[in-house]
């Protein structure tokens, strides 16, 4: 489809490059942030589950401690955290505002929603397969690296893949306080002058981005949940 025809269906939209540019930046933050999510939310979520009763190393003030922290960052909605986290940020990445602004409280209000996602995939993993490898005197660290993760995987990819389409959401709303993107277009132009196209166009780009994400998410655990 060229410009015109699309000029003809959404008559308030002068740049469509805009709209491209604000693709990428969402792009951006979602990649950079789901990255960093990943990398903190993976161990956090290992040490939940290592510290949990009756697991590997339980350790109850410890676990305590950790879910004390999960739960609060999990409660605060998330344009709430990013203004709360703004000097914060400011003083990490040297700006409050557009993409490298917005990653730091991305990933801070990602992080513990993974982290128990990846406590929830490890307990899925059969007890019995943790006591064998005990039984031949795997330590602690070669059970999780090569039975609990690996046996967790497919439970550990949908968590992914939830944990990317709530980073989709987490881009829009980031928007209305300038983290740029999609939801920042959406809400400068959509929602404070009134032009209903580009909240529209921005909306139906947001969906076919989270059915991207959930159908090759499905597609990768269906793949491993087959081994």
């Amino acid at each position: 489809m060229t410009v015109a025809p699309l000029q003809s269906l959404f008559p308030n939209i002068d740049d469509w490059s805009e709209i491209g540019q604000a693709c990428i930046d969402t792009l951006l933050m979602l990649g950079g942030s789901l990255l960093l999510t990943v990398a903190v939310g993976l161990p956090l979520g290992v040490l939940l589950y290592l510290t949990g009763k009756g697991q590997l190393r339980p350790m109850p003030k410890l676990y305590a401690a950790l879910s004390l922290v999960v739960n609060i960052l999990r409660s605060i909605p998330f344009i709430i955290l990013m203004i709360v986290l703004m000097p914060l940020t400011y003083v990490l990445v040297g700006t409050k505002l557009g993409i490298r602004g917005a990653i730091p409280p991305l990933v801070i209000g990602a992080a513990p929603f993974f982290a128990r996602l990846v406590e929830t995939a490890l307990r899925e993993v059969q007890r019995g397969v943790i006591e064998a490898s005990q039984a031949m005197g795997a330590s602690t660290w070669q059970i999780v690296r090569l039975v609990l993760l690996p046996e967790a995987r497919a439970g550990l990819i949908a968590g992914i893949t939830v944990t990317a389409i709530a980073l989709v959401g987490y881009t829009a709303m980031g928007g209305a306080i300038g983290a740029g993107g999609l939801g920042d277009l959406a809400y400068r132009y959509g929602y404070l002058s009134y032009k209903s196209d580009y909240m529209l166009v921005t909306v139906v780009l947001l969906i076919v981005l989270v059915q991207i994400l959930q159908m090759l998410g499905d597609r990768i655990v269906a793949r491993y949940s087959q081994r």
